[in-house]
């Protein structure tokens, strides 16, 4: 019988999450909290979340189990609407600009005074005096360095990056509330979480003559007979066992970057179909993974 898969660990049960964030991050971050055991409540304006507008799939699936009320946080109901949530919340999510959240009377000064308990991760598009800076996914990969000729990147990175450190936010001021028995300021820019994933960039790994930036031969994207080939023989016994199969006479590190070993794997793997290259990869145990064209 198959091994039972172990439940999720749970850190936040308990924990209740109040967001007021809309569009991606927030609610991915929500979604994660949701996942880690908070209980969570949104408020969304009156004309709802655009992301319930544009892709009401995408919506439907980031706030799965959490429950959505509507406040119009400009409108005196409104701000009892939130501060009757605020009473029982534990941690406070937003996405506004700070100037934005001074006029909603929610600055961490005002806030911590009121709800001393309550802690507030607060998403902003880039850090510190930088907050107030228009800005989208789009540029803040571009400011690092992550966005390649014309063609727009495959995902939102710094997006879903920023909403991975936002839950993170959450459960580091979950632990100091436990221990300082008050509530933390977090501030996560998306700008950082784009700058944290172009690191390995920065450091040459992903530039054309770094080892996974298609220096190595063992790492690259080869035509195949029928459509493309992800390898990633880096490993010194996945790049013999990827040379061994090519022809290839010597696969020490050097000659993975020589040009003769370049050519010998791509005509190699130029003349075998997804089909008998996905068999070879099962029976040599090298990394590749087949794509159509």
């Amino acid at each position: 019988m198959p091994t039972p898969s172990p439940k999720p660990l749970q850190p936040l049960k308990g924990i209740r999450v109040l967001s007021l964030a809309l569009n991606l991050p927030g609610p991915a971050a929500l979604m994660r909290c949701r996942q880690m055991g908070a209980s969570c409540i949104k408020l969304e304006p009156p004309s709802g979340d655009p992301m319930g507008h544009y892709n009401k799939a995408a919506y439907a699936q980031l706030h799965e189990g959490v429950k959505v009320s509507s406040a119009d946080l400009k409108t005196e109901a409104g701000q009892k609407a939130l501060h009757r949530a605020l009473a029982s919340a534990d941690v406070l999510l937003t996405s506004f600009r700070p100037s934005a959240l001074e006029k909603l009377k929610l600055g961490w000064k005002a806030l911590h005074k009121q709800y001393p308990g309550l802690s507030q991760v607060a998403i902003v598009g880039a850090p510190g005096a930088r907050a107030e800076e228009p800005g989208h996914d789009l540029t803040y990969l571009a400011d690092n360095g992550l966005v390649g000729g014309l063609a727009l990147p495959p995902t939102l990175y710094a997006d879903m990056g920023g909403s991975l450190m936002a839950s993170e936010a959450v459960l580091q001021a979950t632990l100091a509330q436990r221990a300082k028995g008050k509530g933390v300021f977090i501030e996560v820019a998306l700008s950082s979480a784009a700058g944290y994933l172009a690191l390995p960039r920065s450091w040459g790994l992903t530039l054309p003559t770094g080892s996974v930036g298609g220096a190595h031969a063992g790492y690259r994207v080869y035509p195949c007979r029928d459509g493309r080939v992800a390898v990633a023989a880096l490993e010194p016994h996945f790049a013999a066992a990827l040379c061994a199969a090519a022809g290839v006479a010597s696969a020490d590190m050097r000659a993975m970057f020589a040009p003769t070993t370049h050519q010998a794997i791509a005509a190699f793997l130029l003349t075998r179909t997804r089909r008998q290259l996905d068999k070879l990869a099962a029976e040599k145990d090298i990394p590749l993974h087949t794509l159509a064209t």
